[in-house]
């Protein structure tokens, strides 16, 4: 990353109006040249779902072929608009990726500052989805240009961790079903509402005991006020006491030493009056102390268990993040990650393995209506640019067909075919502790991408498309991360960890 001494706040002040402006112009330009003409389409328009409300996205599949992204719902479709996908030699890698940063106004350390409104990144190396000028056909340096008011929406609507595909064809998910799809564990959600439930109890018995022992020591405070007035008239009628009997101790008349005999006599009673009014006091204030302490006592024990059951739906809510498992067979491996680290990972069983699988992306999309299991969408992808299963000619030019054609419907027996051939160990499927909604199975012929490290999910690249967008972009060397393997073999380290980046 090339280093500038500016601000970079008021860089963004000062190039934001600039770079809006030139945005405009290019467009103005493409417009009066003929742009999308020349390559004899026309821009599309956004397109939202009407028949229903929209959920929340679960995935965006952008089709290179088509130019056009797609984001889904747990039902289906919700919104649909135009790209511009990376130039020849520059393309947009097909593969699986995953939202992994979300910027809302970037500028690129790259290219000359420009301006990429609502980014959202997929790969730390640059490939990201960002507002931008489409001129109808693939003009980026590797990322997917989105039109700038669809840019801003998809931003808002968005998670982190939300799958994009990028898919030679356009092809649709489809919802689909099968023995070796993941499945939550028995009373897993109860136990984490339960455990919830736990934790706020705890934080409110927490916070009352922190109230009572502040009471508490308000009450100390005040009980020591009589305590003190005690003593303070008690030191003043002894000091009288002394003054009397210094007075009577001196040659004084018969009537002085009668006055000195009766302040004597006041000041032992008020002495012994003042004496009692102590003790009173003072076994009020220790009682009042020891309050104190109790009470801090009960406040410290309730802080423990509150942390405690605060770290208990902590982790119970982790293990119900949604899980990532990556089948390969180039490596006749399973891997695991949650929350965008690893986990661990397994050997696996694959019949047949030096015959194409296929690469087919399973997405749990939601639970059934009783709540005990969850229901899984598959895409299927072929490099080449048809969706697996599919008649789609593979001889179709990017950027420059398809523009009208609907998605076409993942076929679900390839899927099945590909399950079927897979025989995961039972004590993996037994560590792989929540499966919840956004959870993915991916099964693919090739291996783990090195784009996937250190804040990532998974990255698989199709070998057989060209990756010009991400083959020039240099990664920055960083932390290590392993799974359970040395690093003398493959995918034993990442390659990115540094937070800043070349694009």
């Amino acid at each position: 990353m090339t280093s500038r001494c500016v601000n970079p706040v008021c860089r963004q002040k000062r190039l934001r109006p600039a770079c809006l402006a030139v945005a405009g112009l290019a467009l103005l330009i493409a417009a009066g040249n003929g742009a999308p003409a020349r390559s004899g389409q026309s821009q599309r328009p956004i397109e939202s779902i009407q028949s229903r409300s929209a959920g929340e996205p679960t995935m965006a599949i952008v089709s290179l072929r088509s130019q056009r992204i797609t984001v889904y719902d747990a039902k289906g479709w919700i919104l649909r608009a135009p790209v511009s996908s990376g130039t020849k030699g520059r393309e947009t890698p097909a593969g699986i990726f995953s939202v992994i940063q979300k910027v809302e106004e970037h500028y690129s350390n790259l290219y000359d500052d420009a301006f990429m409104p609502h980014m959202q990144r997929i790969t730390w190396s640059g490939i990201a989805l960002h507002g931008g000028v489409l001129p109808g056909r693939p003009a980026s340096h590797g990322c997917i240009r989105l039109p700038f008011d669809f840019a801003e929406q998809l931003f808002g609507a968005t998670a982190m961790g939300m799958r994009v595909i990028v898919a030679p064809g356009d092809v649709a998910p489809v919802e689909f079903a099968h023995p070796l799809l993941f499945q939550p564990k028995p009373g897993a959600a109860a136990l984490a509402a339960a455990r919830t439930t736990e934790a706020q109890e705890a934080a409110r018995k927490a916070a009352e005991a922190r109230i009572a022992a502040g009471t508490a020591l308000r009450e100390a405070t005040q009980a020591r006020t009589p305590v003190r007035a005690a003593e303070n008239l008690k030191r003043r009628a002894e000091a009288q006491l002394a003054a009397a009997e210094t007075k009577l101790g001196s040659d004084i008349s018969a009537e002085a030493k009668e006055q000195a005999e009766d302040a004597k006599a006041q000041a032992v009673a008020k002495i012994a009056e003042l004496q009692l009014q102590w003790d009173v006091a003072n076994v009020d204030l220790q009682l009042r102390l020891d309050a104190v302490t109790s009470a801090r006592e009960a406040a410290a024990a309730a802080e423990t268990a509150r942390a405690a059951a605060a770290e208990a739906a902590r982790q119970i809510a982790r293990e119900l993040q949604p899980v990532s498992v990556l089948i390969s067979r180039k490596t006749q491996r399973l891997y695991v990650r949650q929350a965008f680290e690893p986990v661990f990972e397994s050997p696996v069983t694959i019949a047949d393995p030096d015959r194409a699988i296929g690469t087919h992306v399973f997405t749990a999309i939601g639970r059934t209506a009783d709540d005990a299991s969850l229901r899984w969408s598959v895409v299927s992808l072929r490099s080449g640019g048809a969706p697996s299963g599919s008649a789609e000619p593979e001889d179709r030019p990017r950027g420059n067909s398809g523009r009208g054609v609907e998605p076409v419907p993942t076929d679900p027996d390839s899927a099945k075919a590909a399950l079927d051939r897979i025989v995961i160990p039972q004590d993996a499927v037994n560590r792989i502790a929540g499966i919840a909604p956004r959870s993915s199975l991916i099964v693919t012929d090739e291996p783990m991408s090195s784009e996937t490290g250190k804040g990532t999910e998974f990255v698989v690249l199709l070998s057989g498309e060209p990756q010009g967008g991400i083959k020039r972009r240099r990664r920055s060397p960083g932390s290590d991360f392993r799974y359970a393997y040395p690093r003398s073999q493959p995918f034993g380290r990442s390659p990115f960890g540094n937070p800043f980046f070349n694009w």
